[in-house]
Formats: structure tokens, C-alpha cells, sequence
């Protein structure tokens, strides 16, 4: 489990972060209305049937559609905590990502089932950020076999799949079967997990990156630095405007902290429920 303290630095980094871009068009994206003014002094959490919840000056934070704000992990639960607290003066929503993807999770504003999510991460082995190699054996195929493969090559032994990546237009080789297994993978999650792990897929535009980062195989700055490999490269050959690639791979690199954030805390909530059960029925038994 995640300690407060732990928590709360985890939080600060996100919200340290937090900065402003124009929106850009996704399947997750919400479209918030202009920022209010701050309205409460203090947050807090308090516990209820099992889940927490989170406060404003003693009142239920509520998602956007009018539910209680209950999430199953007490060290998720601070950190929204924590990033509601850093809003200044006006509350912006389109910066607090645990809050955006708890709500998304709670909501579940397109109705869908896990079934569904898994369904959408696996589509994106068609187009994945990592399964498109330069078509010619310049500097930046020397760079993309550098750092892609060795991502790939884990990917294929830790989930005993096959995955062939396109040096062309017509898209990355990945079998049925291997398609099947990471989809067997992902069931195994609920579906609360899920909503943060489609997220994580979301922002890197890639299933592999999101899997590596997920098990620990990569940091945060490591999947986003590979996914914006290309751009970096060109960048180095024509130069960056500072104001917008950079604002561009801060969010980036706090969007998908968020999600990693939101599936560890969650993971560990739930083998605690699972462990606490099993401590139960052991003593219960003869």
C-alpha cells in the first residue's frame, strides 16, 4: 500500500505539473466550462462503507454528473485530495487528471463495460507508437532499434506473444493469438482498473508503452520520452519551440502519471480487500 506521506509527494509532483494547453480532441477528453473561483478552505477525506470519499470544507466533492465522489483507495482519495487543494485562486479542471479520471470511472459517461475498454486498448496494436519503424535504415532507424526494440522484445517474452513491427504503411504484424492472450491479460482487471489503464493508452497513443510503464519496465519520463522519439529527434535537427513542445511533454508526463497512479493505488486497494478476506475465513474455519 501507498503511504500518506508517499502520497502526498506523489501528489505535490503531479500538481507541480500542472500547466495550461489548448485541449486537444479525444476519445476521453471532457469539455469543461470556464474556471470558478475557489470556494472552499480546506480538504479532507473521510471513510464510508468501505470506500473514501473527499470533502470541501465538509462537504461531498460530487462528480460531473451529480454522484458522490467514491473511490476504493484511501491513497488515491488524498492525492485528489491534494490536488484539489493546490487550485489556487480559480479551479481548473482541465488540469486535475486524478480527479478527471475518477470521475470518468464513476460516471462511466459512455456506458461502457470492460469488455469494451479492453476491446479499444487492443485496436491500438494496429497503430501503435512503437510499431512503426523509419522505412529506411538512417540515423533514426538506428535510434528506433535502440530504444523501441529492446520494449518490444520485453513485451514479447513477459506476455509470450509475437509482435513484428511495420517498417511501411501496411501496419505491425501481431497475431490473433497474441492478441487473444493480452486481452485474457487485461480481463483479469475490474473494470475500475481498466478506466485508467485505456487513459494511460490513451495519452501515450500506445498499448506497449502503457504495458511497460505498468509493470515497472520503464519510468513515467521513459515511456513518454519514447513515444515522442520521432518529434525529439527532429527536433534536434530543426530546433523546438520551447513554449509549446515542452508544455506539450509536461502534460503528457502528468497525464500518464495520473494513470499509473490511479491503476497501482487501485491494484494494491483491492489485493488488500482480497488479503483482509482471506485473513477472515481463515480464522472463521475449524
Amino acid at each position: 500500500m501507498f503511504s500518506i506521506r508517499a502520497t502526498c509527494e506523489v501528489s505535490r509532483c503531479l500538481a507541480s505539473l500542472l500547466v495550461k494547453q489548448p485541449k486537444k480532441l479525444s476519445l476521453n477528453a471532457r469539455h469543461y466550462a470556464a474556471p470558478r473561483n475557489r470556494f472552499f478552505k480546506k480538504t479532507s477525506i473521510l471513510q464510508n462503507e468501505g470506500l473514501f470519499e473527499v470533502t470541501l470544507d465538509h462537504r461531498k466533492l460530487k462528480t460531473p454528473q451529480g454522484n458522490v465522489f467514491r473511490v476504493p483507495s484511501e491513497s488515491l482519495a488524498r492525492a485528489v485530495a491534494v490536488e484539489w487543494d493546490s487550485q489556487k485562486e480559480k479551479i481548473d479542471l482541465s488540469t486535475m487528471f486524478l480527479t478527471g479520471i475518477c470521475s470518468n470511472a464513476i460516471d462511466n459517461p459512455g456506458n461502457v463495460n470492460k469488455y469494451q475498454l479492453v476491446d479499444h486498448m487492443i485496436k491500438f496494436l494496429d497503430t501503435d507508437t512503437v510499431l512503426f519503424f523509419s522505412p529506411e535504415e538512417d540515423e533514426l532507424y538506428d535510434l528506433q532499434m535502440r530504444e523501441w526494440n529492446p520494449i518490444i522484445q520485453w513485451a514479447c517474452e513477459r506476455f509470450k506473444i509475437e509482435i513484428k513491427p511495420s517498417h511501411d504503411i501496411a501496419g505491425p504484424n501481431v497475431s490473433h493469438e497474441s492478441r487473444e492472450i493480452l486481452r485474457r491479460y487485461f480481463l483479469s482487471y475490474d473494470q475500475w482498473s481498466l478506466t485508467g489503464y485505456s487513459y494511460g493508452v490513451d495519452t501515450m497513443k500506445s498499448l506497449i508503452l502503457m504495458l511497460a510503464c505498468a509493470e515497472r519496465f520503464v519510468s513515467v519520463e521513459k515511456a513518454v520520452l519514447l513515444s515522442r522519439l520521432e518529434e525529439e529527434f527532429q527536433c534536434k535537427s530543426w530546433g523546438r519551440v520551447e513554449w509549446a513542445h515542452d508544455v506539450d511533454m509536461h502534460q503528457t508526463i502528468t497525464r500518464l502519471a495520473a494513470a499509473m497512479f490511479f491503476v497501482h493505488s487501485s491494484v494494491a486497494s483491492k489485493l488488500s480487500v482480497m488479503k483482509k478476506s482471506s485473513r477472515a475465513e481463515e480464522m472463521v474455519m475449524p
